[in-house]
C-alpha cells in the first residue's frame, strides 16, 4: 500500500505541474461552473414562472363567472409540469417534449412551451450543460493526462527500472489510476460542492432529492473509473504514446458523437413513430367512427336505458340532466381512444430508449445519459408519468363538471353554475416518482454502466500484465 501511495503522489505531482492537466481542467472547470451557474438560474427562474402561471391560471378557473358546468369544461384549465431542482444538472428531453399541457373537454393535447422548437439547429447543438461537460468533455481530458501513463514510462525507459526495483505491475497500475483520480478530483470535487449547494439552496434537499443526487454522483464517478480504466488499458497495450493518442481520441469520437447518432437513427428505424400530423388524423378518424371493440356511444339506447332505471316515459320526467349522461358517455369513449393511442406511442417511445440503452454496450455514454435524465427527473418515463397524472385530472374534472350537469338539472333547462363549483375542484396535486422507481426503469443502464466499469477494469490489468517494458 505504501508502493502505491508513492506512485499515487509522484504521479499526481507531475499531472499538477503538466500544462495539459492545468490548461484544460481550467477551460472544463470554467465551463461546469458556468453551465451549473447557467442551469440553476434558468431552473429558478423557470420553477418561479411556473408557479405565477399556476396561480393565474387557477385564478382564470374560479373567477370565470356563471356558465353551463360542460361550458366550463371546454374552458379548461392548464397543468403545469414541476421540475425537480436536479433538472439544473441535465435538462433531458423537457426542450422537446414541453412542460405545460391544457386540459379541456372531449380532447387529450399535447404539451405546450418547448424551447427546441424555438431554437435553431445550432442553438439546440450548442446548449451548454453541466452534463455535456461531464458526460463528453471530462472523459476527454482524462484521455489527454492519461494516455502516456504506461506508454509514456515504455518510451523513456522508466517502466524497466520500476519492475527491477521490485514495483509489481498491479501496484504500478494502482498507483498510477489513483494518482489520475486525486488529479481528477481537483476538478470534479469542488463543482460537486458547488452543485450541492446550489441544489441546497435551491430547494432545501429533501430526503429523496438528496438521494437522488448521491447516486447521480456515483454513477458519474463509474463513468470516469471506466474511462480511467480504459485509457490505462491502451496506453499499456499501444506500442507507442501516439498510438495510445490516437487510439483513445478515436473511443471517444465513437462513445461520444457517432454513438449517440446511429442509437437515434436505428431506434426510429426499429420503432417508428408516427408524425404529429398522422397521428391527429388517426385519433380524429376513430372519434368519428370508433375502432375495433371501442364504439361511438349511442345516445338512444343510454336514453332507454334511463327511462327503464327511472319507471318515466319522457325524458323530461328523468329526475336527471340526459345532456350531462350522455356527455359523460362521450367522454369515457374518447378516453379509450386516447388510451390506445397515447399508449401505443409511449410504448414507442419506451421502445426507443431500450434501444439507446442496449447500444451502451458499445458506447458507456449512451448508459450515463439515460441515468443522468432519469435522476434528474427529465427522462421520457417521468415525462411520460406526469402526463398520465394530468390526464387523469382532467377526466376527474369532466366527470365533476358532466355530473354537476346531470345531477343538478333536468333536459331542456338553462342550468348555470358559480364560482362555488369552480373552487370544489381541487388543484392538480403530483409527486415525483420515488427513486426505486427511477432505478427500476433504468436497469439496463446501470448494468452497462457496471459492464464498462468492471470491464475497463480488467482490460486495464491485463494490459499491464502483458506489456512490454522495452
Amino acid at each position: 500500500m505504501t508502493t502505491i501511495v508513492r506512485i499515487a503522489r509522484k504521479e499526481l505531482t507531475d499531472l499538477v505541474r503538466d500544462g495539459r492537466f492545468r490548461v484544460g481542467a481550467a477551460v472544463i472547470g470554467s465551463l461546469l461552473v458556468v453551465s451549473l451557474g447557467a442551469g440553476w438560474m434558468q431552473v429558478r427562474d423557470a420553477r418561479a414562472h411556473l408557479d405565477a402561471a399556476q396561480a393565474t391560471a387557477r385564478d382564470h378557473w374560479e373567477s370565470q363567472g356563471e356558465k353551463n358546468p360542460h361550458s366550463a369544461a371546454h374552458y379548461g384549465i392548464y397543468a403545469f409540469k414541476p421540475r425537480l431542482a436536479l433538472s439544473f444538472v441535465d435538462h433531458g428531453v423537457d426542450p422537446y417534449t414541453g412542460t405545460s399541457v391544457w386540459l379541456e373537454a372531449h380532447r387529450q393535447n399535447d404539451f405546450l412551451m418547448r424551447p427546441a422548437q424555438d431554437a435553431s439547429s445550432a442553438q439546440r447543438f450548442g446548449t451548454l450543460t453541466a452534463a455535456g461537460v461531464l458526460q463528453h468533455l471530462v472523459p476527454l481530458l482524462i484521455i489527454l493526462i492519461a494516455f502516456g501513463a504506461m506508454a509514456g514510462e515504455r518510451e523513456q525507459g522508466t517502466l524497466r527500472q520500476l519492475l527491477a526495483t521490485g514495483v509489481g505491475r498491479r501496484e504500478l497500475l494502482a498507483g498510477k489510476a489513483l494518482g489520475i483520480s486525486a488529479a481528477l478530483a481537483l476538478l470534479v470535487v469542488p463543482a460537486a460542492i458547488l452543485g450541492a449547494t446550489a441544489l441546497l439552496v435551491g430547494s432545501g434537499a429533501t430526503g429523496s432529492l438528496a438521494a437522488r443526487g448521491a447516486v447521480l454522483v456515483v454513477v458519474y464517478l463509474a463513468y470516469f473509473g471506466a474511462f480511467i480504466g480504459l485509457t490505462l488499458a491502451v496506453s499499456a497495450w499501444a506500442p507507442s504514446s501516439r498510438a495510445a493518442l490516437v487510439t483513445l481520441l478515436g473511443i471517444w469520437v465513437v462513445n461520444g458523437l457517432v454513438a449517440p447518432r446511429v442509437a437515434v437513427d436505428l431506434s426510429s428505424a426499429l420503432h417508428p413513430a408516427p408524425t404529429a400530423f398522422e397521428f391527429s388524423r388517426t385519433i380524429d378518424e376513430q372519434m368519428a367512427t370508433g375502432v375495433r371493440d371501442i364504439l361511438p356511444p349511442d345516445r338512444e339506447a343510454i336514453t332507454q336505458a334511463l327511462l327503464t332505471e327511472h319507471g318515466v316515459d319522457q325524458v323530461e320526467d328523468l329526475p336527471v340532466n340526459l345532456s350531462g349522461i350522455t356527455l359523460q358517455a362521450s367522454e369515457e369513449f374518447g378516453d379509450r381512444i386516447f388510451d390506445l393511442n397515447y399508449g401505443q406511442l409511449w410504448d414507442t417511445f419506451e421502445r426507443q430508449s431500450r434501444v439507446h440503452e442496449t447500444l451502451a454496450v458499445a458506447a458507456p455514454l449512451l448508459a450515463v445519459r439515460a441515468l443522468s435524465m432519469g435522476l434528474a427527473g427529465t427522462d421520457v418515463e417521468q415525462h411520460r408519468h406526469f402526463a398520465a397524472a394530468a390526464e387523469t385530472y382532467r377526466r376527474d374534472l369532466m366527470r365533476q363538471m358532466n355530473g354537476d350537469l346531470a345531477q343538478n338539472s333536468r333536459t331542456g333547462e338553462q342550468y348555470l353554475a358559480g364560482d362555488e363549483l369552480w373552487a370544489s375542484v381541487p388543484p392538480l396535486e403530483y409527486d415525483a416518482p420515488e427513486l426505486a422507481w427511477v432505478l427500476g426503469n433504468r436497469a439496463l443502464s446501470i448494468a452497462m454502466l457496471l459492464l464498462w466499469f468492471l470491464g475497463a477494469m480488467v482490460a486495464a490489468v491485463l494490459s499491464v500484465r502483458r506489456t512490454r517494458v522495452a
